[in-house]
């Protein structure tokens, strides 16, 4: 049971990894309807309807079809993701003018030492032999 769990939670983090959420996966169906819909009205195969919606040629056919631009915004992986992260390392070099700070010796103790280790047993558990 615990190597399925482990199975599962890497297949989401593998999943999750690519960028891929669900909505992505409840949109699979329309990817396929417009893929049969480019291959009856264009003669596209699956890797030209790619080139065409997520390659090299999708600007040429967003423009050349502006009247399939509903179905496109429908479509799945239609996202651009970022992340920015900027980190500045800022060094002064003014002088620095702190003060010294005085540290107070006390003399008194604030502590005390209570044994609170008590054995249940009068001797040791084990000894060891004894000289005859």
């Amino acid at each position: 049971m615990s190597k399925l769990i482990s199975i599962v939670l890497s297949g989401i983090i593998l999943i999750q990894s690519f960028h891929v959420i669900a909505e992505d996966i409840l949109q699979l169906d329309e990817l396929l309807e417009h893929a049969q819909f480019h291959k009856q009205e264009y003669g596209d195969n699956f890797f030209v309807f790619l080139s065409k919606h997520y390659g090299e040629l999708k600007s040429d056919h967003s423009e050349n079809h502006k009247e399939e631009q509903g179905e496109h915004e429908q479509l799945p992986f239609q996202y651009q993701g970022h992340c920015t992260l900027i980190i500045a390392f800022l060094q002064d070099n003014s002088p620095n003018n702190f003060t010294n700070i005085e540290f107070l010796k006390s003399p008194e103790t604030n502590f005390h030492y209570f044994n609170l280790y008590a054995s249940l047993h009068e001797e040791a558990l084990l000894q060891p032999p004894r000289q005859a």
